[in-house]
């Protein structure tokens, strides 16, 4: 078994994750997913909104929605600062769908960066829920 490490997920508002891990994967502004395991260097990168996985010690996988922020990474620690996260057990899917469609029609009028990130938010969230794109 590959050997753990600390793993914290925190937004504004509460701590989403705390606890040991074996791996997290998640994904970087220009840089696309990471994975982190135990004893990885020092690393410290801006999130944009995706899916991040939390490989736990004991085999299960905690899904997040991370809306930006940032990934810290050293000591055998992986500290996530989100402006907004939430556990993929805890969203509302069909909410999800909704905001997606509501994006996607946006979109076909014009490019604005607010549907852009709306659409990229409903992403992550039916990702982390399981209900895919």
């Amino acid at each position: 078994m590959a050997e753990p490490m600390k793993v914290e997920v925190v937004s504004p508002e509460e701590v989403l994750y705390s606890g040991e891990a074996t791996m997290v994967i998640t994904r970087t502004l220009g840089g696309g997913e990471i994975a982190f395991q135990a004893d990885h260097a020092p690393f410290l990168g801006a999130l944009q909104e995706n899916h991040t996985r939390v490989y736990q010690v004991g085999g299960e996988i905690e899904d997040i929605a991370v809306h930006g922020g940032f990934v810290e990474v050293g000591n055998n620690t992986v500290s996530i600062l989100s402006d907004a996260a939430e556990l993929g057990s805890m969203i509302d899917i069909e909410r999800a769908r909704r905001a997606k469609e509501r994006a996607e029609e946006r979109l076909r009028h014009e490019h604005d960066a607010e549907a852009i990130s709306a659409l990229a938010r409903a992403h992550a969230r039916l990702n982390a829920a399981g209900a895919g794109i």
